[in-house]
């Protein structure tokens, strides 16, 4: 099992541990995942999510390659821009969503989900060989990566850069340092706040020195480390999908309610057909938040949606919600209930508890 550069230190913070896309991950600290959540929202917490992978693809091919692996126009961005996207297969399933940035002409960079790094650089590489002028360079194991988020954020990073963070738009980036350290500041990442992600390289050392003083900074806002259970009750109030449970191989862009990223106007890409069918004819089944309407269950991934006395869909990511103190949940039912204020029952311990569908998202 891999280690994160951060690893001694989630561990003398006190961190539970867990084994997360091939790696050892925080899944969180003393503090616990409710106070965690709260850090974020009200305060500024750090991620270590080192795990993540990163593909650097360059050449005058590198564009007409991502344009045909993603749903995405990759043709708008410009030097210090990124997109999310997601790549898909010929039958409009998707392999991964991930973040595309343009670095320079000819210069991206693909950051995918851990869990699919192997899979994605071999989707990539197999796809890449069509074209003559194009290199991918798996730098996933030399890329530190850290979350800072929350309203405290700024404040806490523009004590160490000369990077003028408020300048930096949504979805931008900047390549400068941050505490003496070359590195891309992000203004991205995984839960509805404000926030950079940083992507450095260096040993260990650096990477601690790093940690030191982004904590060192934001010590006056209360910084807390933050893990992957409070990561997924804040991406999920924002209704962010979580690839292998939310969007898999077997879903598609536009049942999964990513048609906002799904520019079919580029022109031919991996799926684009079978997509526009499925846009055009509209899909069986749709992506819905709900939240549930009774106080005694919360929900699962895997328990059952029912409608009528029928099983009409399956739990995709379900919790707690620490911002609305009930349980919400993520799921595919067909087109005719998904419609917000629809009502739906979650099944579980051999009954059912009553739902409803409600919009995205959930705050």
């Amino acid at each position: 099992m891999k280690l994160t550069a951060f690893h001694a230190i989630h561990v003398a913070a006190g961190a539970k541990m867990v084994s997360f896309a091939g790696f050892e991950m925080p899944i969180q600290y003393p503090t616990g995942i409710l106070e965690e959540h709260r850090i974020v929202r009200n305060g500024v917490g750090v991620f270590d999510v080192s795990h993540m992978g990163e593909f650097m693809v360059k050449g005058a091919d590198a564009l007409p390659l991502i344009q045909l692996l993603t749903v995405n126009d990759a043709s708008k961005l410009v030097p210090g821009k990124a997109q999310y996207s997601a790549l898909t297969r010929p039958n409009g399933g998707i392999v991964d969503d991930l973040l595309v940035y343009m670095k320079g002409e000819n210069d991206y960079m693909l950051v995918v989900n851990g869990a699919n790094v192997d899979k994605d650089l071999a989707w990539v590489m197999e796809h890449a060989a069509r074209f003559s002028d194009v290199s991918v360079d798996n730098q996933s194991d030399n890329i530190h990566l850290l979350a800072v988020q929350g309203p405290k954020s700024i404040e806490t990073l523009q004590k160490l850069t000369d990077a003028k963070l408020d300048d930096v738009s949504y979805y931008g980036f900047v390549e400068g340092t941050l505490a003496g350290v070359p590195m891309i500041l992000s203004r991205t990442g995984y839960t509805g706040e404000i926030g950079f992600e940083l992507y450095f390289s260096g040993s260990v050392d650096v990477a601690t020195n790093v940690v030191n003083a982004i904590f060192e900074a934001g010590k006056e806002f209360g910084i807390a480390w933050i893990g992957l259970g409070a990561r997924d009750t804040l991406r999920l109030e924002k209704g962010y999908c979580l690839y292998g449970n939310d969007i898999t191989d077997e879903t598609n862009p536009i049942e999964a309610g990513l048609g906002w990223i799904t520019k079919l106007a580029k022109g031919s890409f991996n799926g684009s057909d079978v997509i526009n069918d499925v846009k055009t004819n509209g899909p069986t089944r749709k992506l819905v938040g709900f939240a549930m309407r009774s106080e005694k269950l919360i929900p699962r991934t895997g328990y059952t949606i029912v409608s009528g006395g029928e099983n009409v869909g399956t739990v995709t990511s379900g919790n707690t919600s620490p911002g609305l103190g009930t349980g919400i949940g993520l799921g595919y039912v067909p087109t005719a209930l998904s419609a917000p204020g629809t009502m739906i029952e979650i099944a579980a311990r051999g009954t059912t508890f009553p739902a409803e569908v409600v919009k995205i998202p959930f705050l």
